[in-house]
């Protein structure tokens, strides 16, 4: 039989229509944006050791020997070497060798710019350096030196040993971070060579080493090296490719660092036009430079999403921050809200936020913003008990507090 339908019950059709087309929208759109957490966390910065004052502190670490001391290397060329102890007023320095270390404010990408203790630091005094040398032209040196005989808190000045020389088209985009991994080999991070857009394609090069991750062997050498490669590294045995490269295509990883509980190796790495990236780097990845910036094509050979380059796990925009500074997962028993997260920062927007990644779904789960003073972030560092510290522009070392009442 058939029934007329009233003006209320036409009305009750259409809206229940609409409702189910915008619950169509809704499902065909994606999903991870709506489940991120970004909500802010109750943190702000503050002064770690307020009586010191460093220029350019590029370098926060230590020595993993026990001592629970600080190493602070400057963008000059000298490391400091001081007491995990609040009220310290004054430092040592560890090593100066300013005179070997190019370092100019206005092209203030180079000089002293990676510092790493041998995992074996405790028993054989080895720690290994990444800097702009003053003995040739856009030339950046990775040595290993070693700790004095006679007293702790000083490096034999004489006793580098050069293990690498990276000649570099361009004063800018240097990377510089060296870490070891949980495997004992060091890692070293490389920008493109510099300039803008990466003119010379260095970043799907294999033959060169600008652009990459390295992964060699400190305590053998090869014929002809200070070093050996190891012989899993992925690209040994392709005829023309560097054998040292661990992965590729990146433009200027500032920083990487090891999860100490998981050993997954994180990067931040610097754009160019409009995205800003964190990539988590795996055995032969290619991230995409100069064909892809972040998650997008980039220039006139850009491509698109392909299995044969690796987007990174989170992105930003220029309308956010201009230039990431990369930090790492923080494992400390201070601040237990912060565990897993992966602390990272902008240094032109001045903006700092914590990270959480679950690596099963291959998403992230949380980008919460800490509302700190909006400060140039250079770098971020641990103690040896995994906690957080971040340095800036101004030369202080800060670390994070609840404000949580």
């Amino acid at each position: 039989m058939k029934t007329e339908s009233t003006p209320g019950t036409l009305k009750r059709r259409v809206a229940c229509s609409f409702v189910l087309i915008l619950l169509s929208i809704a499902a065909a759109l994606p999903r991870a944006a709506a489940e991120v957490n970004t909500k802010p966390l109750a943190l702000k910065g503050e002064r770690a050791f307020p009586n010191l004052r460093f220029r350019m502190p590029v370098n926060f670490t230590h020595a993993g020997d026990g001592s629970n001391r600080i190493f602070v290397g400057d963008q000059w060329g000298v490391i400091h070497v001081f007491p995990n102890d609040q009220k310290v007023k004054k430092t040592t320095k560890f090593l100066d060798f300013e005179k070997k270390v190019v370092y100019k404010p206005k092209q203030n990408e180079e000089g002293f710019l990676g510092l790493a203790f041998h995992p074996k630091y405790k028993t054989n005094g080895q720690f290994f350096v990444y800097y702009t040398t003053r003995d040739a032209p856009q030339t950046s040196v990775i040595s290993r030196f070693r700790v004095s005989k006679d007293d702790p808190n000083k490096a034999d000045p004489d006793s580098e040993q050069e293990l690498m020389r990276i000649k570099e088209p361009f004063w800018n985009h240097n990377g510089g971070t060296i870490a070891f991994g949980p495997d004992g080999y060091l890692y070293v991070a490389l920008g493109d060579g510099g300039s803008a857009k990466d003119p010379m394609g260095n970043g799907q090069n294999l033959s060169t080493i600008l652009g990459t991750i390295l992964r060699i062997d400190v305590d053998h050498h090869d014929q002809g090296k200070a070093y050996a490669v190891p012989k899993d590294n992925p690209f040994v045995d392709r005829k023309g490719a560097r054998p040292e490269i661990w992965a590729y295509g990146l433009r200027n990883p500032w920083r990487i660092a090891f999860d100490r509980k998981t050993g997954d190796l994180w990067c931040g790495d610097v754009g160019q036009d409009l995205w800003e990236e964190i990539d988590i780097i795996t055995r032969g990845g290619n991230y995409g430079w100069n064909r892809r910036e972040g998650k997008h094509k980039f220039g006139p050979k850009g491509v698109g999403p392909n299995d044969h380059m690796i987007d990174p796990i989170w992105e930003y925009d220029h309308k956010t921050g201009k230039s990431i500074t990369g930090g790492h997962v923080h494992r400390g028993k201070r601040l237990p809200q912060l565990e897993g997260g992966y602390l990272y920062a902008d240094y032109v927007s001045g903006k700092i936020w914590a990270l959480w990644y679950d690596k099963k779904s291959g998403k992230v789960t949380a980008n919460r913003p800490i509302q700190d003073k909006m400060l140039p972030i250079i770098t971020f560092g641990e103690d040896e008990q995994g906690n957080t510290y971040f340095t800036d522009y101004f030369g202080m070392i800060n670390r994070f507090v609840s404000t949580e009442k």
